[in-house]
């Protein structure tokens, strides 16, 4: 196919769905005269997820265009930023690495013998390149060196030399693996932007950047290796993903951090063409999609239920995970896999630190549920979104001087009449965030049941519960609520996944009740319901 197509379709081919090119023109330059040599890099360290689809399609986009590619596995650069691969599991990692990588290319029908695979220390240790890192060292300062990495290399508030050291080494791989590009995230841009600066005064050639946007994660943010509750892992079973994409933030109409529907962009379509939807005929039946566009018009317009777009995403994202999943069944690959990450609570010793029942000691204080704050309220008004039919605009008092402004999606599943003055559950130290327009300062708890139909109803604090009163988790009274839940931590995520509707209507957190001093949070029907 390569072969038939001209410079300018090539171009169109290496470039489409991504989010910058710097150097555009030295890439058409290129590819008037031959073809393009191109390099994505990955990093060893946590477990590649779902999101590594994205790369691999556009890496199915670069041979169909005839580009030389080159695959590096870069392990010197996984010890180095902040030893996030421990020195003595580089080796194993790097094996990880290369079978799960080729087990995604093979997945999506990319051949392997038009890749080059390459490991980072069988270069990166030469003389020649070591001399040229302590050529480049003194040329770049401390500011330039902190900067490029500051979305790349693991942040801390004493950095390490190693994590400076790392775009440096990022810029000098484009003249040792002889590329004429180098593609990777939209987060690496500054990393590419020092390499475009210090490589000419090495006497090396400046290269062009390709970057790709950052797919949202399932809970709105970046996907990441290190926030389980981010990311959907290359071998989790049929049953992980369903139960992943259920929790998946998806709010009706909003096209913004949908991660879901993101993956159907930047992933499904690129790969198949097309996207078929599943749902029941009174919801206007299956339909196949050959533009993503119409699907972002129709998921905005609610034309597309949230629900109807995970279940189609989940039987797609199987089928490209199928296949991956089955060659690591190997004794071989477990084997590795264990190796490469061993269990933490295997290689770590108990005892000191070790949980109580009132959040005290170790590791564990991080999840302490206390670290919520959750209120009754009682809604003072309630209106309908004046951008979105499907959902409500609230003013809830949380036992401040002004109510707060709640932004909830149950139009479908609560009545206007039967919300007004109503006692609820509402999770106050949240960062506030926009809901179609308008800001949501606080998040009304609620029991859920998934299906068809799916089941919701508010939670309901003791008779005679005043607004503003603390709900606490059984056995977690004294502990004290973060002023604000860092988002980047997903405290409210780990902790939401083990609330829970007992069997008794009861509201739990791993089989301890919540209560307020009046008594137990209950709800009216959900039994075994969830909480979000």
């Amino acid at each position: 196919m390569a072969g038939q197509l001209s410079p300018e379709e090539k171009f169109n081919l290496i470039t489409r769905n991504l989010q910058e090119v710097l150097g555009e023109e030295k890439v058409k330059q290129v590819l008037q005269e031959r073809e393009l040599k191109v390099y994505w890099g990955t990093a060893t360290t946590g477990k590649p997820h779902v999101a590594y689809f994205v790369p691999m399609s556009k890496i199915a986009d670069f041979l169909r265009a005839g580009c030389e590619v080159t695959i590096l596995f870069a392990d010197l650069h996984a010890y180095l930023d902040n030893m996030k691969a421990p020195w003595e599991l580089l080796e194993l990692r790097v094996k990880y690495y290369e079978q799960v990588i080729k087990a995604m290319l093979e997945s999506i029908g990319v051949p392997l013998e038009k890749l080059r695979f390459i490991k980072g220390t069988d270069f990166q240790l030469s003389r020649e390149y070591t001399l040229d890192v302590y050529r480049l060292s003194s040329m770049v300062t401390e500011h330039d060196a902190k900067k490029a990495g500051a979305e790349v290399v693991k942040q801390v508030e004493h950095p390490l030399l190693s994590g400076l050291l790392y775009p440096g080494l990022q810029a000098l791989d484009e003249e040792y693996l002889k590329v004429d590009a180098q593609f990777g995230g939209v987060d690496q841009r500054k990393i590419f932007t020092l390499a475009e600066k210090y490589l000419p005064s090495l006497g090396y050639a400046k290269r062009s950047h390709l970057m790709n946007p950052m797919v949202p994660g399932l809970t709105g943010a970046k996907m990441s290796s290190s926030e389980e509750e981010s990311k959907i892992d290359l071998l989790d079973s049929k049953e992980d993903v369903k139960k992943k994409l259920k929790k998946a933030f998806c709010e009706p109409g909003n096209t913004d951090n949908n991660g879901v529907l993101s993956f159907v962009k930047y992933v499904l379509f690129p790969l198949q063409g097309e996207f078929s939807i599943k749902r029941d005929p009174k919801w206007g039946g299956d339909k196949v999609y050959t533009d993503f566009k119409e699907v972002e018009d129709d998921f905005r317009g609610e034309m597309i239920h949230p629900g109807d777009l995970k279940a189609s995403v989940e039987v797609a994202l199987n089928q490209l995970l199928e296949p991956i999943r089955k060659k690591f069944q190997s004794p071989e690959l477990r084997k590795l896999t264990n190796a490469a990450y061993p269990d933490p609570s295997k290689t770590k010793a108990g005892g000191k630190g070790a949980k109580t029942a009132g959040g005290g000691g170790g590791d564990d204080d991080e999840l302490a549920p206390s670290r919520l704050d959750i209120r009754v309220g009682k809604i003072v008004s309630v209106e309908k979104h004046p951008d979105a039919d499907s959902l409500y605009l609230e003013k809830i008092d949380v036992g401040e001087p002004e109510p707060r402004t709640v932004v909830s999606g149950l139009v479908a599943y609560v009545s206007q009449e039967d919300l007004q003055d109503r006692a609820v559950l509402v999770l106050c130290n949240l960062k506030p965030q926009k809901m179609r327009g308008i800001e949501s300062q606080a998040m009304l708890l609620c029991a859920s049941i998934e299906g068809e139909p799916r089941r919701v109803e508010p939670l309901d604090p003791p008779e005679g519960s005043s607004p503003g009163e603390r709900v606490f988790v059984e056995g977690y009274e004294s502990g004290k609520a973060d002023e604000k839940l860092n988002p980047k931590k997903k405290v409210w995520e780990k902790l939401q996944a083990d609330l829970k509707i007992s069997d008794e209507c009861v509201a739990q957190w791993k089989d301890r009740k919540l209560l307020t001093k009046l008594g137990q949070i209950t709800c009216k029907t959900l039994k075994g319901g969830n909480i979000s």
